[in-house]
């Protein structure tokens, strides 16, 4: 939160509960950036304003979407995301960008690759960075749903980077997982891990179209071929293979079809439910970890003891086990 809001605002805190509630977005936007703070204050106040707001959280339908760089996952959002404010609901997108592994640095150009959806006053959309984190999660996604539900949006969406790192962090945090394929790259089912494939709960092949289209309907035999192969899905469903077009908006009311169908089936069943109170105690545990990291490389003296190490490690004169016992005795 920046500190001309602190200064114009001495009950900030309380002040960015209230208007994030009225489902202001400049607010949710401020929410999210303090949520995403390194700083100490900032880590204090998140945890009063998500404890704050739990109350008014997790009536949203939350769907991860991920697929290989250049399947055309942020044109598919914006079509999907334009149809679902026609219908009147409100649409958060969680946009994950990737950091470079070298300078952390990253691009965050999704509200220009979604021009028509950031413009939508239904919509939201926040570009955050991966970082290091599996999956191509930002670290504080979880708390940025909540944060999005309070704020009165229905439908969150998170765009994963979609670079072959472990999406089982994006389906541990989402009720559908809807993977993205593309056609016409020659043995489609070399073309992503079967990991991914049995963790979708939809599979759908975008770009069917103009020329593609002969491509895209075998693509989508052969994936509806291999999904029978796999162990059945957690929530007693059987995932759909279905062709989309995002650029000739053909397909997108099918999919939504779908992802309806899914959620009334999870919730006559009692998976969603299930799903969600499994994922909060999975994230609690997540947190512990990252505190507990915290706490290691914030100690006083820990660079110089960790470089010191690093450096006999290096050199073959102590070995890693021994190293990592010395830090903690």
């Amino acid at each position: 939160m920046d500190s001309t809001f602190r200064r114009t605002h001495p009950n900030h805190l309380q002040v960015l509960k209230e208007r994030l509630l009225l489902g202001e977005r400049v607010y949710l936007s401020k929410a999210i950036t303090l949520v995403e703070s390194k700083k100490a204050e900032d880590k204090i106040a998140s945890s009063e304003l998500i404890d704050g707001i739990i109350n008014n959280t997790g009536k949203s339908l939350r769907i991860g979407i991920t697929g290989v760089p250049g399947v055309g996952k942020s044109t598919f959002i914006e079509a999907f995301g334009s149809m679902l404010t026609g219908k009147g609901r409100k649409v958060a997108v969680l946009s994950i960008d990737p950091s470079s592994n070298r300078t952390r640095g990253s691009i965050l150009g999704d509200k220009t690759r979604m021009d028509q959806l950031s413009r939508d006053p239904n919509a939201f959309i926040r570009p955050s960075a991966s970082g290091s984190n599996l999956g191509g999660v930002a670290q504080n996604t979880r708390e940025s749903i909540l944060l999005c539900e309070a704020a009165g949006f229905d439908i969150i969406i998170i765009e994963t980077v979609g670079v072959g790192q472990s999406e089982t962090v994006v389906k541990g945090m989402v009720d559908y997982f809807l993977l993205l394929m593309l056609a016409g790259g020659g043995d489609e089912l070399q073309g992503i891990k079967r990991g991914i494939m049995e963790m979708a709960d939809h599979i759908l092949i975008n770009k069917a179209d103009k020329e593609n289209i002969k491509a895209a309907k075998k693509a989508k035999e052969d994936y509806k071929n291999a999904v029978h192969l796999f162990p059945p899905n957690d929530a007693d469903w059987i995932v759909p293979v279905g062709l989309c077009s995002a650029i000739e908006k053909s397909g997108i009311n099918e999919a939504w079809d779908q992802i309806e169908k899914y959620e009334a089936v999870s919730k006559e069943n009692g998976w969603l439910d299930i799903n969600r109170k499994n994922q909060s105690v999975e994230w609690f545990h997540e947190r512990i970890h990252a505190r507990l990291e915290d706490s290691f490389y914030s100690r006083p003296g820990i660079e110089d003891e960790l470089k010191k190490r690093e450096e006999l490690i290096s050199s073959q004169k102590i070995s890693v086990r021994k190293a990592v016992d010395e830090l903690f005795s």
